[in-house]
């Protein structure tokens, strides 16, 4: 950058030459770096081309070596401008900082602050990325970024999972530009990888990514119609590419997913998204597995598996008869982790039954993606599952392999893995136990409100809910009742679901397509207490009665005592069972004038006979119109009302005797009339309670069909479920058939191209086969196999083969020999146990490697080593020879005598620390040290501290080792002692 350019330009081109604008102090972001083997040849290329003032900040984390003092943040200063600190405890991380953790620590980040931890695993077993990697993720969440350099092992793996639940940023070394491919490969084989490169250039990516990442509005009312529209095109290219609709999903989390997406390829427009996916289907691709990363592990959230295992299972064990299938589902189950944790759980809570009981448990594991389901099936895992796994459980239920653990045969066979997507097709039925963990969260509420009632179909009763720790049932209180509200654990209840109310999977899609706004709510149940006390209380609040067309009381409102009373004998709410003497005639007269003239009726006057006497009753009958979820019923409104006296005594005076005998009579006939309606109302009455009876049992009759119909159509299911399940286990013991076959073609390639003798013997020393170079030195003919190896005539002079080969066999320790043959020829006779995957030791195998060459070699090289030492110890200088660290490597006669110390006391041992001052190690080990850059002889004096405490100067002549390849291994330096002179005085 010019120095005459203005402080407008400066800022723009310090802006572009890699600052990352973080908006506050407290959000910049920062990298967590991993290295292992051959970790600081990448540091150095990487911290190196971090461009000066770039906001973030770096913390290195690497394999060291407990028992000695590191001097990696002086070797790093070197090669950044970047201030470089050794992590100290309750260190706050600062940007444009470098922090590299101590040697025998673990350490951990909180509110932006380092903590050290002392190693709570022995040495060997430790995974210190890991252990940081997942408490960066969750304190600087999208702003954490993950880094992996060279290194052996897998270490960082399973923290790069959290960053990425996190939607942070992982990058990974190029496995081909690395010293040590092993953590590269293991991160790019997760399938988690953003961005890959060689170590000099991932800084620059990672600032251009943080740079040009767009923001795209969170809820789609801020988003211009453009946007929306893009957006919509991008899940319309995802179904047509993959065949999944995510439209369905949380549009947060597909946001998001886009914008690491679109700040990866450095896309600023989502538009312009659109056109880079239409143009390039390889990128529909990893979006897709963007979209679909499984983030899980062994045993996620521990205290919720304990309790699975202390209380759930065993509680529904007991519920279960002796010998019951169990079966359990576990949608979403990405690698399989979940899945076989609930199986290694189910067997150890199935051990601590007592007394002992016979159950079996059938896993069905499903998810969307087809590679993750092909991993699950393999059940090998890296071996930083150990963080996750307790040795108890490692031990019982895995097998260790090279490398990696392979869950255990008896555990794979409870399980069936299939792909499935659960929002489009058929769910599993008749389960015990349905883990469904961390997978509704990115659904959209409209989703996770059909799917809990579904899920509440495919239990049986009592049958377990498993959630994850942010999920709940939400309304469906009804359905299940909470067993561990913590642990996120419900059962279900008998609640009797309406057919309607259970949308299957094919109903799920339709929801999202025509949805117009994010915010379309499913329509809320009828509140008929607010609507009826609304209409109420616009009438004086009367005491009310709301009926249905058949004269069903659905809500009532103050105090209708009076008028209305239970009925004896089974409870019936209809109103005119339920009105008193006096009302119950004018009623259902009224009533049935309402419903047939559609229009209100009043009733003045009407008199009902209460515990106290008679009262007066104006009944006014309403036939509501609104709104409309009340259309059709009917309201009816009871007031109170007195007769005036005087009414009473005009009456009285206008009758005659006349008129009173003929009241009389006419009361006669009435009260006659009245017997006879009576009867006739009670024998209507038994007809329509006979009529009712039976309509009851045409009812309960409909309801045995409509049950006999469901039991139809779930048998359907079931059937079409066990079908698939078949399908499954057949697609599933195809591809077991087929990796069968293609390993044994690799076996007996491998064990043909080699051209390593081997012969594999059973426990009885019986040939079981042998390679196509083992004829030569045993004598071997096809028809061979199953003879005694004793049998066969043998090339090599080992007479002592068939002892060595028992004694292998009974203490199960290798043997290696290095035997000569008849002509001359050397080979390398290896005698291991043959133990098969279940652990059991099956015989040995004997492996014949040729040395001849080797032995040759040897020979010659001992012959000149001899010639070499002599010349170096007759040689009148002081030689030394130290690695990049400083150990002594070689050390020799004229070095002896000049130091005072033994040969065979100093090799190993750092020179700096021994020979030199220590207010001069630093000054010396650096200048020393230059010869590495330098690559050419220089000159220096530098002081020594020799065995007796005198201090004395050396004239050096320093210059780098090389080895055969051109790396650089250290330093040779040849020198004499002279006069001590103060400081170090390089010589020109």
């Amino acid at each position: 950058m010019k120095k005459t350019a203005t402080k407008a330009n400066n800022k723009k081109a310090g802006t572009a030459n890699g600052a990352v604008r973080t908006g506050s102090h407290k959000s910049f972001p920062i990298a967590g770096v991993g290295a292992s083997a051959g970790g600081l040849e990448a540091l150095e290329q990487f911290l190196g081309n971090v461009p000066q003032g770039c906001g973030m900040s770096f913390v290195v984390i690497q394999h060291l070596d407990p028992t000695r003092k590191g001097i990696m943040p002086e070797l790093l200063q070197h090669k950044t401008s970047m201030k470089v600190y050794q992590v100290k405890d309750r260190m706050r991380v600062q940007p444009d900082s470098v922090y590299v953790i101590p040697p025998n620590k673990d350490m951990s980040i909180l509110h932006g602050v380092l903590h050290l931890f002392d190693p709570s695993t022995p040495r060997g077993l430790r995974l210190p990325i890991d252990y940081f990697f997942r408490s960066l993720a969750e304190d600087r969440k999208e702003q954490s970024i993950g880094v992996i350099l060279s290194g052996m092992g897998s270490d960082g793996t399973l923290g790069l999972r959290s960053i990425k639940e996190k939607e942070g940023l992982v990058v990974v070394q190029d496995p081909a530009s690395a010293k040590f491919d092993g953590m590269p490969r293991s991160a790019i084989a997760s399938g988690l990888a953003d961005l890959v490169g060689p170590a000099e250039e991932l800084p620059g990516r990672i600032i251009s990514y943080l740079r040009h990442t767009p923001r795209i509005p969170r809820t789609i009312s801020t988003m211009e119609r453009s946007d929306k529209s893009s957006l919509e095109k991008i899940t319309i290219l995802l179904r047509a590419h993959t065949g999944n609709d995510f439209s369905l999903y949380k549009k947060n989390t597909l946001y998001r997913r886009i914008e690491r997406r679109m700040g990866i390829h450095q896309i600023g427009k989502i538009s312009a998204y659109v056109r880079f996916l239409q143009e390039n289907p390889e990128e529909l691709q990893l979006l897709f597995k963007e979209l679909l990363i499984g983030v899980t592990s062994f045993f996620r959230d521990t205290p919720a598996w304990e309790t699975l295992k202390e209380e759930v299972i065993p509680n529904l064990l007991a519920e279960r008869s002796s010998g019951h299938a169990l079966r359990a589902w576990v949608p979403g189950c990405s690698t399989g982790e979940e899945a076989y944790s609930l199986a290694m759980v189910f067997k150890e809570a199935l051990d601590r039954l007592k007394p002992k009981k016979n159950f079996t448990l059938q896993i069905f594991a499903t998810d969307l993606d087809h590679e993750a389901i092909d991993k699950a099936r393999l059940g090998a895992y890296s071996e930083n599952i150990a963080a996750d796994v307790s040795p108890e459980r490692l031990r019982r239920f895995f097998i260790r392999e090279e490398n990696i653990y392979r869950v255990h045969k008896s555990i794979r066979e409870m399980v069936i893995f299939a792909p499935q997507n659960l929002i489009m097709d058929p769910p599993f039925t008749k389960l015990d136990i349905l883990s469904c963990r961390n997978l509704m969260i990115y659904l959209t509420p409209e989703v996770q409100k059909k799917l809990i009632p579904l899920f509440h179909y495919s239990l049986n009763p009592g049958g377990i809910l498993f959630l994850g720790n942010a999920e709940t049932v939400g309304a469906f209180t009804d359905h299940f009742a909470v067993l561990d509200g913590k642990s996120r654990m419900f059962q279900k209840t008998p609640t009797t679901l309406p057919a309607k109310q259970i949308d299957f999977p094919t109903s799920f899609a339709p929801l999202a397509i025509h949805a117009t706004k994010e915010t379309d709510m499913i329509t809320p149940p009828i509140n008929l207490q607010k609507l009826a006390d609304q209409i109420i209380l616009e009438r004086f609040a009367p005491a009310a009665v709301l009926v249905n067309d058949k004269g069903d009381i659905l809500y009532i409102s103050g105090r209708t005592g009076k008028y209305l009373e239970p009925a004896a004998g089974k409870a019936n709410w209809n109103i005119f069972v339920m009105a008193r003497e006096g009302l119950r005639y004018e009623l259902a007269s009224a009533f049935q004038k309402v419903m047939r003239e559609k229009k209100d009726v009043v009733l003045h006057g009407v008199e009902v006979k209460t515990d106290s006497g008679a009262q007066s009753v104006d009944l006014k009958i309403l036939l509501l119109e609104r709104p409309e979820s009340l259309r059709g019923m009917l309201m009816i409104l009871f007031k109170d009302v007195d007769t005036p006296p005087e009414t009473k005594t005009a009456r009285r005076s206008k009758a005659t005797q006349t008129d009173l005998a003929q009241i009389a009579e006419l009361e006669r006939e009435l009260q006659q009339a009245r017997k006879e309606l009576q009867i006739t109302l009670e024998e209507m009455q038994t007809s329509q309670e006979e009529l009712k009876a039976t309509n009851e049992e045409l009812q309960s009759t409909n309801e045995e069909l409509q049950s006999t119909n469901e039991e139809l159509t779930t048998s359907k299911e079931e059937l079409q479920s066990m079908n698939e399940e078949l399908q499954t286990v057949n697609s599933e013991q195809t591809a077991r058939m087929s990796e069968l076959t293609q390993a044994n073609n690799d076996m007996n390639n491998l064990l043909n191209s080699t051209e390593i003798a081997t012969v594999f013997l059973d426990k009885d020393l019986h040939i079981r086969r042998f390679t196509a170079g083992a004829d030569r030195l045993f004598k071997l003919i096809t028809g061979d196999v199953g003879r005694p190896l004793t049998d066969i005539v043998t090339d090599l002079d080992y007479p002592n083969l068939a002892a060595d080969t028992k004694e292998v066999l009974r203490s199960l320790i290798t043997s290696e020999k290095d035997v000569a043959t008849h002509n001359g020829r050397w080979f390398n006779v290896r005698i291991v146990p043959y133990r098969t995957l279940e652990d059991r030791i099956d015989g040995v195998v004997i492996t014949c490697v040729e040395i001849t060459m080797s032995k040759q070699l040897e020979t010659k090289l001992r012959k000149s080593e001899a010639v070499l030492a002599a010349t170096i110890n007759l040689a009148p200088l002081v030689l030394l020879c130290l690695t990049t660290e400083g150990v002594v490597v070689e050390f020799n006669r004229e070095a002896e005598q000049v130091f005072g110390r033994n040969r065979e006391c100093v090799l190993g041992l750092n020179y700096f620390e021994m020979f030199v001052p220590e207010n001069k190690r630093t000054e010396v080990a650096e200048s020393m040290m230059k010869a590495i850059t330098v690559g050419a002889v220089h000159s220096l004096e530098t002081p020594v501290l020799l065995s007796a405490g005198d201090i004395r100067a050396i004239q050096w002549s320093v210059n780098r080792m090389v080895d055969p390849d051109g790396t650089v291994t250290g330093i040779i330096a040849t020198g004499r002692l002279t006069q001590l002179d103060g400081d170090i005085t390089p010589t020109k």
